[in-house]
């Protein structure tokens, strides 16, 4: 359920103190917060922040499309590896001696033996 209108967006305190103290300041530094919660406001527009992921601050420069946005939108807190199916499929088909159209694993196939009787 999204917040209601009447209430305004939910911004914590001090991430709006931070961001006018980086705005006053000449240094373009990253301004570390662990409110992933946060909305982002057009204040915050061309400020660069640390959003914490659970292991690390993930730098997020903020533009004016993520304004209206939560922090926590742009810091994955999953990595996501890829399946380990696709990995063994890909693995499967690369090896030797399956170029030629037999199943994986199959035991390459022998040549025929002359009939027995005929010279």
């Amino acid at each position: 359920m999204t917040r209601s209108v009447w209430k305004g967006p939910f911004v914590d305190g001090y991430l709006l103190k931070k961001a006018d103290t980086a705005r006053s300041s000449t240094r373009h530094e990253m301004i570390r917060i662990w409110s992933r919660r946060s909305t982002i406001l057009p204040q915050f527009v061309g400020l660069t922040f640390g959003v914490y992921n659970g292991q690390k601050h993930i730098p997020v420069a903020v533009t004016e499309e993520m304004v209206g946005h939560k922090f926590g939108e742009f810091a994955p807190t999953r990595s996501f590896y890829g399946h380990t199916s696709d990995r063994k499929a890909k693995r499967m088909a690369s090896a030797p001696g399956a170029e030629g159209g037999a199943a994986p694993g199959a035991a390459p196939a022998a040549p025929a033996a002359p009939a027995a009787g005929t010279s």
